[in-house]
Parts: C-alpha cells; sequence; structure tokens
C-alpha cells in the first residue's frame, strides 16, 4: 500500500509539473520579440553597401492590418539606438493580419527619402504568429531597413566596382 501511495503521489507530482510547463510555454507564444536596424542608403541602391551608415534616433513603425479589409489593428513606433537597432516587444497572436516594418522618420535631413514604389517599398514583413512553422517564438528579426540620402556619395562607383556592379544609378 505504502508504494502504491508513494507511486500515485510521485505521478501527481510529475503531472503538475508537466502541465506547469505546457502553460508557460503557451503564455509565450503570444510574446514575440521584435529586432532589427535603421541605415543610411549612401549610394540609392536600396541595400547596404561598405559606405552605408546606421542611423541613431530613426523611428519605425510596427503595423498590422487585417487581411480583408485593411484595417490597423496594432500600431507600435520604435526608436533607433547609438548603433541603429531597435527593439519592441508585442503581445498577442496575429495569424490573420499582414504585419510590416515601416520606416517613419530619419533624423539627418540628408538621408531621409523613402522610396514609396510599391515593388521597392522599403517595409519588412514579419510574422507574429506561433502558428507559422518557425521554431523561435520569442525573438523576430527583421532585415535592416534603409532610408536613401538625397545624392549618392563621391565613392560609391568605387564601391560598386569592388563588389563586381554595375548598378542603375547615375552619378
Amino acid at each position: 500500500m505504502a508504494k502504491f501511495v508513494i507511486f500515485f503521489l510521485a505521478s501527481a507530482l510529475c503531472l503538475t509539473t508537466l502541465l506547469h510547463f505546457a502553460a508557460a510555454d503557451a503564455d509565450d507564444f503570444d510574446r514575440f520579440h521584435i529586432k532589427g536596424s535603421v541605415y543610411c542608403d549612401t549610394c540609392r541602391v536600396q541595400f547596404q553597401t561598405r559606405l552605408s551608415k546606421f542611423l541613431e534616433g530613426a523611428k519605425v513603425k510596427l503595423e498590422c492590418k487585417g487581411r480583408e479589409n485593411q484595417t490597423v489593428t496594432l500600431s507600435k513606433e520604435a526608436v533607433t539606438d547609438k548603433d541603429g537597432n531597435y527593439e519592441m516587444v508585442v503581445m498577442g497572436d496575429h495569424e490573420e493580419e499582414v504585419c510590416e516594418i515601416i520606416l517613419v522618420q530619419s533624423p539627418d535631413a540628408e538621408c531621409g527619402e523613402v522610396n514609396n514604389q510599391e515593388f521597392l517599398r522599403n517595409a519588412a514583413r514579419i510574422s507574429l504568429t506561433a502558428n507559422d512553422g518557425i521554431v523561435s517564438n520569442e525573438i523576430r528579426t527583421i532585415n535592416p531597413l534603409g532610408f536613401m540620402r538625397k545624392t549618392p556619395l563621391a565613392d560609391c562607383p568605387q564601391a560598386f566596382k569592388e563588389l563586381g556592379i554595375v548598378p542603375d544609378v547615375i552619378f
């Protein structure tokens, strides 16, 4: 009888522990930590080069919209630190929404242009759901986003030559 009681108590303890861990993991599925960076596209090519500079004080906005009616369901802003990085925490599952990080404001007057043509739109889509096959539900790292400089730097043609590319940019 004593063995049965010990076995029963041990089983109950294990089951309680498992339920506690399962409940903790379920809560984590609704919390997303977003990380990204913002740079100055000094050559106006819409990708980073060795001449690109990360921007301190740039504003970005996370915006989620309903797939059907495009109604904004979530909007949250962040500002970059001295290294050009930003972070934000978002609660809730947004599986049925389209979420993007959008450039809002540059701290550099010379480097503040955003291309708004739909096929070149400088925004990064982000999945904010635990039901997407991504192993880590906690951290979402976004591709760097860049504001464009009004006029390309004089060193840009040399930087392109080093990369072995000929951009469609007039200097």
